[in-house]
């Protein structure tokens, strides 16, 4: 938001151009803005895009929550991701950078009012006989000086305009940085929550595996003793447990990369490590997935919108570079008083003034005006090529998205199906075991089965709520709702 004296200042340059229009049939040179038409598609894949299903379905048409992030009824999330919003260094540097645009473009906007200088001399001199070739006594004198100047350039071929159009342009691009940055800084908390998450959860079934394992291995060195199995199937058995044994240091370091993540994304330093834990029981999967009209995406991406703002800065800077090679009119008022005694200074007669008009025409520069101009076309074809490229990119990420939720929801189904398999298949292990049909050694591997199908349904899990977060950024992340601003 700008301050109110930035705004009355603004406001204040806008009537001094009003009355420039006024006094003189001026106009602005240079191609006019018009935002990009948005891209005649229909859809973000070949064919409709089918819901994902497994407790998942997409809503075409419907808006991205502002508070997109909610949607995972997580209070710890919520909670975390407006902390690290509210002490964000990079936020705070981006809003710097607004400020600093919008006093860019308030100075600017001066050269529409009359620029006032006020002069006060006063000089001792003392002048040589010899070079006035004068025979009169020399006698030094003081002169005393007085003056206004007050300069103003007409902007006749809206030089000026262009050059507060363009900054105001770069003020705009940096207010959609910012908000990028605030949604990324969002879906970088959510991503890493989930993964913390998941790694709780992997590291409680690796421990189960590892006691199953440390279980199987005491069956197995009984047997041993009595004879009734050789060497090598306990040194099997050693080597299974060493390797599952080998996955936890890297998991819980994982684990505490993440921590170190979520700490410093919320503004502290890894010394003062947030409260807040997670797990995937604690983060709801969001059932009614929006997905915006591709003729929406382009006013809701932030990104898109920065490339939208630096083709309108570009094509002002081409009216800035054309009206540098058109006739250039100043006017000039110089009035003031003059004495040679400090108490004369106002007396009558005393008192002089100027008025003047100029207009300077370039006549030859060895064409550096020319080339500036087409230096500024160059730049404004390279802004409208890189509004494109964003804007396929940001397609593709949508596009990306609604496969990888698709093909996530499948995953989450084989997980789920393996799992129940495995346990159902636990349970008449068991049922045998009490018949004394099976050995203790048939349960634990049964056991283990079990958790192994954990693990999987647990990563499938995890990265269908990373590509829920993935998608709500793809569409914009309802940055630019009410409730954000």
């Amino acid at each position: 938001m700008r301050s109110p004296v930035i705004r009355s200042w603004r406001t204040s340059a806008l009537c001094g151009s009003a009355l420039t229009a006024l006094q003189i049939a001026g106009c602005a040179v240079g191609p006019d803005f018009a935002p990009p038409a948005p891209p005649s598609v229909e859809r973000y894949t070949p064919q409709k895009t089918a819901s994902p299903g497994e407790g998942q379905r997409f809503r075409e048409g419907a808006e991205v929550p502002a508070r997109w992030w909610t949607v995972f009824a997580s209070p710890r999330l919520d909670e975390l991701i407006d902390e690290a919003i509210a002490a964000s260094p990079t936020l705070e540097a981006a809003e710097a950078a607004i400020h600093a645009a919008d006093f860019n473009a308030s100075a600017a906007a001066g050269a529409w009012f009359p620029q006032l200088a006020l002069t006060s001399g006063s000089t001792y001199n003392l002048s040589s006989g010899d070079a006035t070739n004068s025979t009169v006594l020399q006698t030094p004198f003081s002169y005393f000086t007085k003056q206004v100047q007050v300069s103003y350039t007409l902007d006749v071929w809206g030089a000026t305009q262009r050059q507060v159009e363009s900054l105001e342009a770069q003020r705009e691009s940096l207010t959609y940085l910012k908000q990028a940055a605030q949604m990324m800084l969002a879906a970088d908390i959510a991503h890493a929550a989930i993964e913390e998450a998941m790694l709780r959860d992997q590291i409680a079934a690796t421990r189960r595996i590892v006691a199953l394992e440390e279980e199987r291995l005491r069956l197995l060195e009984r047997q041993f003793a009595y004879g009734a199995i050789a060497s090598p199937e306990v040194l099997s058995q050693r080597t299974a447990l060493t390797q599952v044994l080998e996955t936890l240091p890297g998991l819980e370091s994982r684990l505490a990369q993440q921590r170190n993540r979520l700490t410093a994304l919320a503004g502290r330093y890894p010394s003062r490590e947030i409260e807040a834990t997670f797990e995937l029981s604690q983060l709801a999967l969001p059932r009614d997935l929006p997905v915006s009209l591709p003729s929406q995406l382009v006013k809701q991406r932030p990104d898109i919108r920065t490339a939208e703002a630096n083709i309108h800065a570009a094509s002002a800077l081409v009216g800035v570079a054309v009206a540098a090679r058109l006739p250039n009119v100043t006017l000039t008022a110089v009035g003031g008083t003059s004495a040679f005694q400090l108490a004369q200074l106002f007396a009558p007669g005393t008192g002089f003034y100027t008025l003047a008009g100029a207009v300077a025409q370039p006549a030859f520069d060895g064409f550096a005006l020319l080339d500036r101009q087409r230096a500024a076309e160059a730049l404004l074809q390279q802004a409208e090529a890189q509004y494109r490229d964003v804007a396929l990119k940001a397609f593709e990420n949508v596009a990306d998205s609604l496969r990888a939720l698709q093909s996530d929801a499948r995953a989450v189904a084989s997980a789920r199906a393996a799992e129940a398999t495995s346990k159902l298949y636990l349970d008449k292990v068991r049922w045998r075991l009490k018949q004394g049909d099976v050995s203790q050694l048939v349960v634990v591997d049964a056991q283990r089965a079990v958790l192994n199908a954990t693990k999987t349904r647990i990563e499938a899990e995890a990265q269908r709520l990373a590509d829920s977060v993935a998608l709500f950024v793809a569409l914009g992340g309802g940055w630019g709702k009410k409730e954000d601003r």
